[in-house]
């Protein structure tokens, strides 16, 4: 492992177990309070995705006449995370983005997902993030949340943006929470089947895979410059 995300990590540890073995998991016991929980967290799993593809925009080129941009090796390494993240497959083996997965287990659990749907369709009709936030009437936590990370896209900053992508979304959901999952699916009759897969999915794939290439495109656009591993690790 590279000497400076070893660096960075060792630094990021305790808040990084604080998520972890967050109280918040030994409190969702019944079907409500998980419907609460994934109403609240679909907006996370969103922006996500705009985060990845501000990466995506950033260090490959996506415009016509195409030309080089970056090294191949970034290259590589943020266009297979986009594959995997935007056009993954779901429980039945069909294309399906992780957002559009998330979403599909919220209806089959009975979560309401009239909300996040109603300001996706603000956001394709061309509107600003906040307005569209504050039309749909979001609750604050979402915003605030939300606003961080597209206050991070906005800064321009690549080698800001891939390590809150790679430290701060990748790798945190805890085991214990897709234990509490499967207990909640068996006594639901499988309600909560496409959710397991999901967050088993997301373990496997993001916590594995995606977390290794991840570390490879911070390392590659920090290199060796303290100062730029010194603002990842602030975002971070």
């Amino acid at each position: 492992m590279n000497k400076h995300i070893d660096r960075l990590k060792a630094d990021i540890e305790p808040i990084r177990q604080q998520i972890v073995a967050h109280q918040l998991y030994n409190h969702i016991t019944s079907i409500e309070q998980l419907h609460s929980f994934m109403e609240h967290h679909v907006y996370a799993v969103w922006d996500f995705m705009s985060l990845l593809k501000s990466l995506q925009r950033s260090l490959t080129c996506v415009d016509m006449p195409w030309v080089p941009v970056g090294s191949a090796s970034t290259r590589y390494l943020i266009n297979e995370i986009v594959v995997g993240e935007e056009s993954d497959l779901n429980q039945n083996g069909e294309r399906m983005s992780h957002f559009e997965l998330y979403l599909s287990a919220m209806e089959q659990s009975g979560a309401d997902t009239t909300e996040v749907r109603s300001f996706i369709s603000y956001i394709k009709k061309g509107m600003d993030i906040k307005s569209a936030e504050d039309i749909a009437q979001l609750n604050k936590a979402v915003t605030g949340f939300m606003n961080n990370t597209f206050e991070v896209i906005g800064s321009g900053l690549t080698h800001v943006q891939a390590a809150v992508f790679t430290f701060g979304r990748e790798d945190l959901i805890p085991d214990m929470f897709l234990g509490l999952i499967k207990e909640l699916n068996k006594s639901l009759s499988g309600k909560l089947g496409i959710l397991e897969y999901y967050i088993e999915r997301h373990i496997e794939v993001d916590g594995g895979h995606h977390s290794h290439l991840a570390y490879q495109m911070t390392a590659e656009l920090c290199g060796d410059d303290t100062a730029k591993w010194e603002e990842a690790t602030v975002a971070v």
